[in-house]
């Protein structure tokens, strides 16, 4: 424990706890002749868990200014809160953590940084947690379902704090607001939720600044009973990156995700050849591939970061069980789309690039001509 998904032998990742051959030969020996006690001279300190922060003492702390009560039964609706920072100047993010204080009812959590000025949710209230449905200007409701907005932090179980080398970081502008964007699910206790984000900042601007980006599909339906369901989703990079991490994300059918680098092998008749793209030869390169496990919801953090030039095509798969010999199937008589409850499902593969310090996510995706 932890567990790891990631199939081996496609890839290396600096936070993979796996074994290797001989450790697990000498665990399995020792097992078998009983598990004795080794010399208690040679025993290591003893380990002092952590009880909240997994990253070093925070800088700052930034909790929801009011709690969420749930209720002890029923669906809660995508819930959101804004909690103005207060920053007076630019603060670099060096590592990060939510920490809810109901971990067993938070499905997932996405912490959003909105700039001063941003017309996202701008009639929505702050520090008072609310729904889509609660906002009553159209704009704000279509804003509460679907952002462009800078990502400092996913949460979900399983999944681990963000820490960055020296020379990266990610950005919180002078004056921003933080955005929970919280998914609660019940269990049979009425209670109430307050969740904190926990940062560390560089003491100096980097060279290089960390985006989260995703690949999604929410244009699906899965049949009824289907074993072994396939979504896609694809996209070119505007601009060069160097690609840092994998977050893939689907609900209780998603059985495997893979992120993969498309390209179109060379026919040397030109750009196109005289043929149609979709007859084209195309090649993979898979980069990632897990048997997803949903409440095990892991980041994959590549041990040598790869740059990938500005043209690169990204490709995210997600396999889904919607059959009886899912254990995890809340309705395998049901035809699934994409929805925010876990009855639901969803394909989101987010992945972390570092570009320059200079360029934010508008600029990042601005595309030469």
């Amino acid at each position: 424990m932890p567990p790891w998904f990631a199939v081996p032998g496609i890839g290396r990742f600096s936070n993979d706890p796996s074994l290797t051959a001989a450790q697990i030969a000498t665990l399995a020996a020792w097992a078998d002749a009983k598990a004795p006690e080794g010399d208690i001279k040679d025993a290591p300190p003893p380990v002092h868990w952590a009880e909240s922060w997994a990253i070093p003492q925070p800088d700052l702390v930034v909790k929801m200014t009011e709690g969420v009560a749930l209720p002890a039964s029923g669906d809660v609706d995508y819930t959101y809160e804004i909690v103005p920072t207060h920053f007076t100047e630019d603060r670099w993010v060096r590592s990060v953590e939510v920490l809810p204080s109901l971990r067993a009812n938070v499905h997932h959590a996405v912490v959003y940084v909105r700039p001063p000025g941003s017309s996202w949710l701008q009639h929505a209230p702050i520090g008072v947690p609310f729904t889509a449905d609660t906002l009553s200007d159209p704009e704000d409701r279509r804003g509460a379902h679907w952002t462009d907005a800078d990502v400092l932090l996913v949460y979900a179980p399983g999944s681990s704090p963000d820490e960055w080398p020296a020379t990266m970081a990610k950005f919180v502008p002078a004056g921003a607001d933080l955005v929970f964007q919280m998914h609660y699910t019940t269990n049979g206790h009425a209670a109430t939720d307050v969740t904190r984000v926990g940062m560390t900042f560089s003491k100096k601007p980097p060279p290089q600044r960390v985006l989260t980006l995703q690949l999604t599909n929410d244009h699906f339906v899965i049949p009824p009973g289907v074993p072994d369901f396939r979504v896609e989703a694809r996209g070119t990079l505007p601009n060069d990156a160097l690609l840092l991490s994998f977050f893939p994300h689907t609900h209780l059918r998603g059985v495997r995700f893979e992120y993969n680098i498309i390209r179109t092998k060379d026919d040397g008749l030109g750009k196109h050849g005289g043929v149609a793209d979709s007859e084209r030869e195309v090649e993979s390169e898979t980069l990632l591939r897990v048997n997803y496990h949903f409440h095990w919801q892991m980041s994959y953090r590549l041990a040598e970061p790869r740059l990938l030039k500005a043209g690169t095509e990204l490709q995210a798969i997600a396999w889904y069980d919607n059959s009886r010999n899912n254990p995890h199937n809340p309705d395998p008589d049901a035809a699934v789309h994409w929805g925010d409850q876990t009855y639901d499902e969803m394909m989101v593969g987010f992945f972390d690039v570092a570009v320059a310090a200079n360029l934010d996510k508008n600029s990042y995706f601005k595309r030469e001509k």
